[in-house]
Formats: structure tokens, C-alpha cells, sequence
């Protein structure tokens, strides 16, 4: 039976800083939670760990890759299946951030950091960001691995069932299905597991 180690939310951030560190070049790293746990803000304070450091980093939300509001609520706004398999641009996700940092044809290494508003469901028109050398990029959002999306570091923070009921709205519970689904069925071992139930006291799987 795996077994975890307690940590607190800031040693959880040095932890993933520490791992961000022992790669010298550039790196993309997967934080992959649902909205339950925030991962985004997870993300956000690893970067600024990141940076205090001296290591170049940024942050690409899964949010802002989101499909189009037509393909997203096809078939309604509460379809489980919709959400885990026709809400999020994981193809773009790719195609603009993580394909592009992972090139080795002579171009600069480049991302656009967002490339959808679901509020206004309007595409966003932003420049892309030339990335520094030894930029550690971190892209925040739920269901990111499994998917051959190419990523250098993955953290999956996990919780369960009930943790996930008490933490998501009323209005985005139909999004659970599709979570649970996906945790259960993930094949894909993460770099670090992470239960977060609690997000104030996080625990790590540690390694055999």
C-alpha cells in the first residue's frame, strides 16, 4: 500500500521548486488537479518560489485554453462527458506551449499564453512570449496527463470523492464524474503524487 509523507503547503512548494531545479534547461511541468484544489494557485506559487531564486518561470492556466462555448455545451452545460472530453483545447495546449518549448530545430523556443476568454468565448489576441534560456514553465489545470501531452515533471494532486463534493460549487458538481473517472482510470505514474484532500496539509507519495 503507497504510502505518504505529511508536508505543509509551503514545503509542497519547495518540494516542486526543488524538483524544477535539478533540470538545468528548459522544463514544462505539469500541476494537474481539478478546480477543487486550485491547482493554478499551486502553480503560481512554485513559480514565485522559482523566481526568487533566480529561475526564469511562467504560468500557462488550462482556463484559458478552453474549445469553443458551441462545442463545449453541445450537449448541454452539465454533461460530464463534455468536460472531460470536448471542454479543454488540450490539442492547442500542445500545439502553443508545450511542442514549441520542447523544440530543438534551431527556432527560439516560444508559447502563447492564452488563447481563449470562455467568458466572452472570444479568442484572445496576445503575442507570443519568447522564452528566456533555462525557463521553467508550468502549465496548471485539471485532467493534463494521459493525454501524450509532452511534459518534463508532472504533479498530480489527488482527492477524493468526498473532499471533491465538499470543494466544488453546486454548479460545476457535474464535473465530478469525469474527475473521478479520470483518477481512477489514469495509467500514467506522476513524478509526484500528492493527496489533497486538505490543501493546507498536503501529504507526497513516497517512493519505494
Amino acid at each position: 500500500m503507497p504510502q505518504f509523507a505529511p508536508y505543509t503547503p509551503d514545503g509542497l512548494v519547495r518540494l516542486i521548486g526543488e524538483r524544477c531545479l535539478e533540470h538545468d534547461g528548459l522544463l514544462r511541468v505539469a500541476v494537474d488537479g481539478p478546480a477543487a484544489g486550485d491547482p493554478r494557485a499551486l502553480a503560481e506559487r512554485v513559480a514565485v518560489w522559482l523566481q526568487e531564486t533566480g529561475r526564469p518561470s511562467a504560468l500557462v492556466d488550462l482556463d484559458d485554453f478552453q474549445l469553443p462555448a458551441s462545442q463545449r455545451f453541445e450537449n448541454g452545460r452539465d454533461d460530464p462527458d463534455s468536460f472531460a472530453s470536448a471542454w479543454f483545447d488540450y490539442g492547442a495546449l500542445g500545439r502553443e506551449v508545450l511542442d514549441p518549448l520542447g523544440a530543438s530545430c534551431g527556432i527560439p523556443p516560444s508559447w502563447l499564453p492564452r488563447l481563449r476568454n470562455a467568458g466572452t468565448d472570444r479568442s484572445v489576441r496576445v503575442l507570443r512570449r519568447q522564452a528566456p534560456a533555462g525557463l521553467v514553465m508550468l502549465v496548471a489545470g485539471p485532467m493534463l496527463l494521459g493525454r501524450w501531452l509532452d511534459f518534463d515533471l508532472t504533479v498530480h494532486l489527488r482527492m477524493d470523492e468526498p473532499a471533491l463534493r465538499q470543494r466544488t460549487p453546486v454548479q460545476s458538481q457535474f464535473t465530478l464524474a469525469a474527475v473521478l473517472a479520470y483518477q481512477e482510470q489514469l495509467e500514467v505514474e506522476p513524478d509526484l503524487l500528492v493527496r489533497y484532500n486538505h490543501p493546507h496539509r498536503p501529504a507526497v507519495q513516497l517512493v519505494p
